[in-house]
């Protein structure tokens, strides 16, 4: 955590393909619009990107420590879940995961925003329900922000995701960014707080 008021916000976004603009041009992906959708706000932020297609929680649990290793973080953006549910791996493990990097970002005090996923139907309702509780808990730790659903809006329109029906394609990519921006800016103004106010406290 950076003590500098007038420095931009870094904003790591720790995330799989959805945040990594998978099957995208590099301007159409998730991160080049959200940074438009930003400067366009008049907010001051940087983007750090940590997004790696195919993760799982558990590849971005363990590469944590390299992701935050390359520069000061002030924010962060973890959405993190939608492998997991693809390769129905255990939410119990998705759990320890999530709560591991929750608690570092908490450690080094990071806010962050915390975006949801919802397990693919074709594995049950117990287990969908279980993946679902993961987030539905964590969401509710003190000082994070949380959004239930990165998918919200797009799930059942395949106008607005590519050919592979899982990744969203340009518009898609455009009602998420809308959608979450006002979101963001809410976070990014608690990382301006934080940036603040930590000097005066004698912390990070």
């Amino acid at each position: 955590m950076r003590h500098a008021v007038a420095a931009p916000v870094r904003l790591l976004v720790l995330g799989d393909s959805l945040t990594a603009g998978y099957g995208l041009p590099a301007e159409e992906g998730f991160q080049a619009k959200l940074a438009a959708a930003l400067k366009a706000k008049g907010a001051d932020v940087v983007l750090v990107d940590a997004a790696v297609s195919g993760d799982t929680t558990a590849d971005a649990a363990a590469r944590l420590d390299w992701a935050l290793g390359g520069g000061e973080v002030d924010a962060a953006l973890v959405e993190l879940g939608g492998n997991d549910g693809l390769r129905a791996l255990d939410p119990k493990q998705m759990r320890a995961n999530l709560t591991h990097i929750l608690d570092t970002f908490q450690a080094k005090h990071i806010p962050v925003l915390l975006s949801g996923m919802i397990a693919p139907p074709n594995l049950g309702t117990e287990y969908g329900d279980q993946f679902t509780a993961v987030f539905t808990d964590l969401g509710r730790r003190p000082g994070l922000i949380y959004d239930p659903f990165f998918l919200e809006g797009l799930v059942g329109h395949p106008d607005l995701a590519q050919a592979d029906g899982l990744h969203p394609n340009a518009a898609g990519v455009d009602i998420e960014v809308a959608r979450l921006t006002p979101i963001i800016l809410t976070l990014v103004a608690q990382a301006q707080a934080q940036m603040k106010d930590l000097p005066k406290a004698g912390q990070g």
